[in-house]
């Protein structure tokens, strides 16, 4: 009885997880992959998979490193800065580079891109902001956190 118990409750956590990764996968993965759309299950999925347990603000904040050489301000690619070798991983996309602007980690992380790129005088730590990503996408605000001298 014991065993016919575990083996059910197994084969419902099976298939549970099986249709919640069809139901988030369905609209941008497979849809396009099999070149038609899918149809959706009329479950407890939300329409947009595991975005369901994060809060979406319109605004959103990220930071931008520049490299500083003379007069000139060439903004560093954040994959150059953290480089990730995990496939399929991004930390960019996810926002890692954010973890910067906080005035406490601003020396080690001077000290960092020193040594990371010593073809530089100095750097610009510079915090940007969609204030409202709906209504007006193309507007970033910037403004400098600290510099690297």
């Amino acid at each position: 009885m014991r065993l016919r118990r575990h083996t059910l409750i197994t084969w419902f956590v099976i298939a549970w997880t099986l249709l919640f990764q069809y139901e988030t996968l369905r609209a941008n993965y497979l849809g396009p992959l099999v070149k038609r759309e899918l149809p959706k299950l009329p479950l407890l999925f939300p329409p947009a998979g595991w975005i369901m347990f994060f809060q979406v603000d319109r605004s959103y904040g990220f930071a931008e490193v520049y490299g500083l050489r003379g007069r000139e301000a060439v903004q560093l690619d954040p994959h150059d800065i953290f480089e990730t070798r995990a496939v399929g991983y991004d930390n960019i996309r996810r926002n890692v580079l954010v973890g910067v602007l906080y005035r406490e980690r601003a020396p080690s992380f001077c000290r960092y891109l020193r040594r990371k790129f010593p073809g530089y005088d100095a750097f610009a730590v510079v915090h940007a902001e969609y204030p409202d990503v709906v209504n007006a996408p193309d507007r970033i605000l910037r403004q400098v956190a600290y510099r690297c001298q």
